[in-house]
C-alpha cells in the first residue's frame, strides 16, 4: 500500500534527475510507496531506458545539462503517451506554461514536499487512460515446464513453487513487463538500485548484474549453459524470450 492509502499496483516510474542525491532519495521514497523505480542520470540515458523498457510515468527535471527537459517531454509526446511530470527550480507562470505545452500532464516547482509528489503522481495516473485492450501483456508467461505468473509474481514447476531471491524475483518483474524485448544493464542496474558511483564503478554493478542473470539462469533453463529462456543479446542486453 502507498502512503495515501492507494495500492500502486507496481507500476513503473521513470525518474530522470543530473542532481545524484535527489535520484536517490525520490526512488527510495517512491519505491517505499510501492512503485517500481528506474533513474537516469540525463536525457540521453533517459531516451535509451524509454526505448527498452515500458514506464507508467515520467518524473523529469527541467533543468539538466545537455538536453533539457523541455526537450525531451516533446521527445516523449512524439514516441508515446507515457504521462510525464516535470519538476524545476523555476516556478515562474511562463515557465509553467512552457512546461504544459511541451505536453507534460503536471508541473511541480523545486523544493517541494514528497507528499505533494507522491499525491501529485497519483493524480496524474488516475487521469491516465487505460492501456489498449490489444496492448495488455500476456499474465502467464510459459518458459518450458515452468509457469510465470506475472500478477502475483510467482514461479512454478507443475504445482510446485520455484523459490526466487529477492533480486531474482525483482529480475523477473522486470523482464515480464516486456517479454521479447531487450533490457539493457543499465536498466537493470538502475532498476535493481546499484548507486552507479558506489564502490566498484557502473563496471562492477553491471558484472554483479551478470551474476545475477547466471543464478536466475539456473532456476529457468534445462542447460544454463545454452539459455532458450533467458537470453543475452551482445552489446546490448537481456531478453525474456517465452513459448
Amino acid at each position: 500500500m502507498t502512503a495515501e492509502g492507494q495500492t500502486a499496483l507496481a507500476l513503473h516510474l521513470l525518474v530522470v534527475d543530473d542532481d545524484e542525491r535527489i535520484r536517490a532519495l525520490l526512488r527510495k521514497f517512491l519505491m517505499r510507496n510501492g512503485y517500481l523505480v528506474t533513474t537516469a542520470r540525463d536525457a540521453a540515458q533517459a531516451r535509451r531506458l524509454l526505448a527498452g523498457l515500458e514506464f507508467d510515468l515520467v518524473v523529469l527535471d527541467v533543468m539538466m545539462p545537455g538536453e533539457d527537459g523541455i526537450s525531451l517531454t516533446r521527445h516523449i509526446r512524439d514516441t508515446s503517451a507515457t504521462p510525464v511530470l516535470l519538476l524545476t527550480a523555476r516556478g515562474e507562470a511562463e515557465d509553467r506554461i512552457t512546461g504544459l505545452e511541451s505536453g507534460a500532464d503536471d508541473y511541480l516547482p523545486k523544493p517541494f514536499e514528497p507528499r505533494e509528489l507522491l499525491l501529485r503522481i497519483g493524480a496524474v495516473l488516475r487521469r491516465s487512460p487505460p492501456p489498449e485492450p490489444t496492448a495488455l501483456a500476456p499474465q502467464l508467461l510459459i518458459l518450458g515446464p515452468l509457469r510465470y505468473d506475472v500478477e502475483r509474481g510467482e514461479l512454478r514447476r507443475g504445482d510446485a513453487p520455484v523459490h526466487l531471491t529477492a533480486t531474482e524475483a525483482a529480475l523477473m518483474r522486470l523482464f515480464a513487463r516486456t517479454p521479447h524485448t531487450v533490457v539493457t544493464r543499465e536498466a537493470l542496474v538502475d532498476h535493481l538500485g546499484r548507486d552507479r558511483g558506489a564502490h566498484g564503478g557502473a563496471t562492477g554493478q553491471e558484472r554483479a548484474v551478470d551474476v545475477q542473470i547466471t543464478r536466475l539462469r539456473r532456476k529457468l533453463e534445462p542447460d544454463p549453459k545454452r539459455p532458450r529462456y533467458l537470453l543475452t543479446v551482445r552489446g546490448e542486453g537481456y531478453m525474456l524470450a517465452t513459448e
